[in-house]
């Protein structure tokens, strides 16, 4: 339970129903507030520095297409978490990261210093500082209007605007990557599945109007590479805004039938293929789709120790069985700081099914990154955790996670997307287009 006193105080934003806040509000952002709608001062305590602007310019030594240097890779443990000293810490531990330490021995948080490191590029800011007075939820909050790029609600007043701002925060505007997961079993056996990536973010485009946006977030697309039973395997997806007006659109292209077929639906808590049952499809990128299965209430802000500046575990060559452990990922590649976290609680509605009929949220304030993701089944019982394990991509100044994990707590597993270690660096400024995203493409890929 958070506690009244450890939360920031909502009122003072909480003047209309949904989504626009007035002048003198939104005057704050770039003032007391970061132009992200963070606060920008450290905390009391000084354990919280104040936000100066984020990594802006790559380390020395860095050049694109290199696997992201660390820039604090000369900073020390400040205190380690294990099963020993984990009551000390309780107050300021997700749920899950609790209980992942509890359920293995071997398993320990290291805290490093805080390194305020988001940032996004200005005309993002500018355009949230727009969003404040102009965005809105509507179509009962499955959609947002009056926004084409930035962060649509940086003074949030309710839970669907938080995760809003989650999922539509800027990513860049365009992405090829080559990354590996796996599903990792009780016994630590795993199987790496290489895939190849593209997206194409059509919300937050340099230059998009409302009318050119035509209720669309991004393009997405994949080929499986390995292993070699699998490979030849694609998909392709259109991600739409308001996905109860217009479901999103997904086509899969079999190696084994050399034919397209149309998804019926690949949402909610449908399973993604070669995941062994463990990830949904809305747990991709800690949460995506439409929120109408949930009933979303925000909680507060609180100061949490959650994965952060994750370059350790980023770095080229790293063997993938260094960092896959049997049970959980390696602590000792992992990287946990203190930031203050917006809270958000999401309730299955009567009338419909999930696995997870309970989730908290742990929203970073100064990207809106989910950073963690307490999952509990419909009798109330912690069955997971989610942990985003974000780095800034300081040559296109976009903060996201290069790991993703989900943790079982019923049958001791977990899964993990992201691995890049010893694959090219992601490319933020391929040449894409939309219609490399139609079953088309995908035809003329698989031949």
């Amino acid at each position: 339970m958070i506690k009244p006193l450890m939360l920031l105080a909502l009122t003072a934003f909480a003047l209309q129903a949904h989504g626009k806040v007035d002048a003198v509000q939104a005057a704050r952002l770039g003032q007391d507030l970061t132009p992200l709608g963070a606060e920008r001062a450290g905390n009391t305590a000084g354990t919280i520095p104040q936000w100066s602007g984020g990594i802006t310019t790559p380390p020395a030594g860095y050049s694109v297409g290199m696997h992201h240097l660390d820039p604090f890779a000369g900073d020390e443990v400040l205190f380690t978490i294990n099963q020993q000293n984990l009551d000390q810490y309780r107050a300021q531990l997700p749920v899950g990261t609790q209980m992942l330490i509890e359920k293995n021995p071997n398993y320990y948080v290291q805290v490093y210093p805080t390194r305020r490191s988001a940032a996004a590029p200005q005309r993002i800011y500018d355009a949230t500082r727009q969003n404040a007075e102009r965005g809105e939820l509507i179509s009962a909050g499955n959609g947002v209007q009056g926004v084409t790029a930035g962060i649509p609600f940086p003074l949030p007043q309710n839970g669907l605007e938080a995760i809003w701002n989650h999922i539509m925060r800027y990513r860049g505007e365009q992405l090829h990557s080559v990354v590996n997961h796996a599903a990792v079993l009780s016994s630590g056996n795993y199987t790496l599945v290489k895939r190849e990536r593209d997206v194409y973010f059509v919300y937050g485009r340099e230059g998009m109007t409302q009318q050119d946006l035509n209720n669309t977030l991004f393009y997405y697309k994949y080929r499986v590479v390995a292993p070699s039973a699998l490979s030849g395997s694609s998909l392709a997806v259109q991600e739409t805004l308001d996905q109860v007006l217009a479901l999103r659109k997904a086509w899969r292209f079999s190696r084994g039938e050399r034919r397209v077929r149309r998804l019926p639906m690949l949402a909610y808590d449908s399973l993604q293929p070669d995941t062994s049952g463990m990830a949904t499809a809305d747990v991709v990128d800690a949460y995506n789709g439409a929120p109408d299965r949930y009933e979303w209430n925000l909680l507060g802000k609180q100061e949490m120790l959650v994965p952060y500046n994750s370059y350790k575990v980023h770095q080229k060559g790293i063997p993938y069985s260094d960092i896959l452990q049997e049970k959980t990922l390696n602590p000792e590649l992992l990287r946990h700081e203190l930031h203050r976290v917006w809270v958000v609680e999401a309730d299955l509605r009567i009338g419909h099914s999930h696995p997870y009929a309970k989730r908290r949220f742990y929203l970073d304030e100064d990207s809106w990154q989910i950073l963690a993701v307490d999952l509990y089944d419909k009798n109330g019982d912690l069955i997971a955790l989610q942990e985003s394990h974000p780095i800034n991509y300081y040559d296109s100044l976009t903060f996201a996670s290069t790991l993703e994990t989900i943790y079982d707590f019923k049958d001791s597993r977990y899964f993990v997307d992201g691995l890049d270690n010893n694959e090219p660096m992601y490319d933020f400024n391929v040449t894409l287009n939309p219609r490399d995203f139609t079953p088309q493409a995908l035809r003329r890929e698989g031949n």
